[in-house]
C-alpha cells in the first residue's frame, strides 16, 4: 500500500467514525465502503472494520452512558440473543449478494423516511422481552454477515417502532455495536487467523474521530440533527451494501 493510499484512507475512516459515532454507531460500513475504494481485498476489510468498529463503539458507549443515554433494560435482551449469532454470522463468509441488496433498499427506505418524516419524540413503549429476543438474534446475524455492528439495523427499529427515543437508542446502539463486533471479530479470527497490520494508523484515526462524534451527538445535537444525521449513515450503509 502506498503513502498516498494509506494517508486517504485514516481521512476517510477519520470522517466516518466522527459522522457515525454522533448517533452512537461505530462506523464499519462506512469503514468497509472506503476500503474497497482503496481496492483493499476483502478478506482484509472485514475483520479491519470490525477492529475499529470496537474502538469507535468502546468511545461512543462511554459517553452516551455518561450523558445519561443507556437503558439497561431495553439493552440486555437485544445483546443476549445478538452476540451468539453475531459470532456465527462472522466465522461464515457467503455468497449472498441477492441479501446486500434486499437489505441495501431497506437501508435506503429507512434513511428517506427519516430525512422526509423524521418520527416525532413521544413516550417510547419498549418491546416485549421475547420481541427482543429475537430481534436481537437476527441482528445479530445480520451484523456478522454483512461485518458491522448491527446499530444500523438497531437503531432504525428502535426510533421507528417507538421502542425508545433517539438519544436513547443511540445510548442503546453504541454498546450493543461493541458486543457484536468484539463476537463477529472473534469469529472472523477464528477463521481465517488474521488481522491486517495497516489497522494501526486507522485505529489512530477512529480514535480521534469517534470522540469528537459522539461527545457531540450525546451532548450536544438535538434528536432532530440526530434523526437526519442518522439518515445519512443509513444512507452510505445501504449504497455500500448494494453496490459493493
Amino acid at each position: 500500500m502506498t503513502v498516498e493510499t494509506l494517508a486517504l484512507l485514516v481521512l476517510g475512516v477519520l470522517a466516518i467514525a466522527l459522522l457515525y459515532s454522533s448517533v452512537g454507531h461505530a462506523g464499519a460500513s462506512g469503514y468497509i465502503a472506503v476500503m474497497s475504494l482503496a481496492n483493499i481485498a476483502p478478506a482484509e476489510i472485514k475483520p479491519t472494520a470490525l477492529a475499529l468498529n470496537i474502538l469507535v463503539a468502546s468511545i461512543a458507549s462511554w459517553q452516551f452512558w455518561r450523558a445519561a443515554h443507556f437503558s439497561w433494560s431495553l439493552f440486555w435482551p437485544f445483546a443476549l440473543a445478538s452476540v451468539p449469532m453475531a459470532f456465527a454470522g462472522g466465522y461464515l463468509n457467503l455468497p449472498a449478494q441477492w441479501f446486500k441488496l434486499l437489505v441495501g433498499f431497506i437501508l435506503l427506505w429507512s434513511a428517506l423516511q427519516l430525512f422526509l418524516r423524521p418520527p416525532q419524540e413521544r413516550e417510547p413503549k419498549p418491546p416485549a422481552t421475547p420481541v427482543a429476543l429475537g430481534t436481537g438474534a437476527g441482528i445479530g446475524l445480520l451484523s456478522g454477515l454483512t461485518g458491522t455492528g448491527g446499530g444500523i439495523f438497531l437503531t432504525p427499529l428502535l426510533i421507528f417502532l417507538r421502542w425508545a427515543r433517539t438519544t436513547t437508542a443511540s445510548g442503546v446502539s453504541a454498546p450493543f455495536i461493541l458486543l457484536n463486533s468484539i463476537a463477529a471479530l472473534s469469529g472472523n479470527i477464528a477463521a481465517t487467523k488474521n488481522l491486517p497490520a495497516f489497522a494501526l494508523p486507522l485505529a489512530v484515526a477512529v480514535i480521534v474521530g469517534g470522540s469528537i462524534g459522539s461527545y457531540l451527538g450525546s451532548r450536544r445535537l438535538a434528536p432532530g440533527v440526530v434523526k437526519r444525521l442518522l439518515a445519512a449513515v443509513l444512507s452510505i450503509a445501504g449504497a455500500k451494501l448494494i453496490f459493493s
